[in-house]
């Protein structure tokens, strides 16, 4: 049984892009796709479906390669864990890597990527970072 949803998502999808394989499958939850939804408007992945298996849903990506074959994530991080939740106020949510990589942002207003929620001017608890 996992308990971190959107760790064993994460974790599956650094794998699966570090063995370069095209798809893989996630378990579902509404914190896991709007994360899924963010990376995609990023450009990390190529797509995503939510499939149901009857009760049962999955969340299926697609990954992402350039020209070469070589892999679109460099590095996808937790930032908050079960153990240490951390939360940022706005003025602290701006660029991360100088603008190359985004940090998913859980606020008031939803699941937001670092500079739709400075935009909004919102905080709230950082999911993890990508670039």
């Amino acid at each position: 049984m996992v308990n971190d949803l959107v760790a064993d998502a994460l974790t599956r999808i650094r794998n699966a892009s570090m063995r370069k394989l095209e798809v893989t499958e996630l378990l579902h939850s509404k914190l896991v796709e709007s994360v899924v939804k963010i990376i995609q408007a990023k450009g990390y992945i190529e797509s995503y479906n939510v499939i149901e298996n009857g009760c049962k849903k999955t969340i299926k990506v697609i990954l992402k390669y350039d020209e070469h074959g070589n892999r679109v994530i460099t590095e996808l991080k937790m930032i908050s864990k079960q153990g240490r939740r951390v939360y940022k106020p706005n003025s602290e949510i701006k660029k991360f890597k100088n603008g190359y990589g985004t940090i998913i942002v859980s606020t008031s207003k939803g699941v937001l990527s670092n500079e739709v929620a400075h935009r909004e001017g919102v905080g709230g608890e950082l999911i993890c970072s990508i670039w």
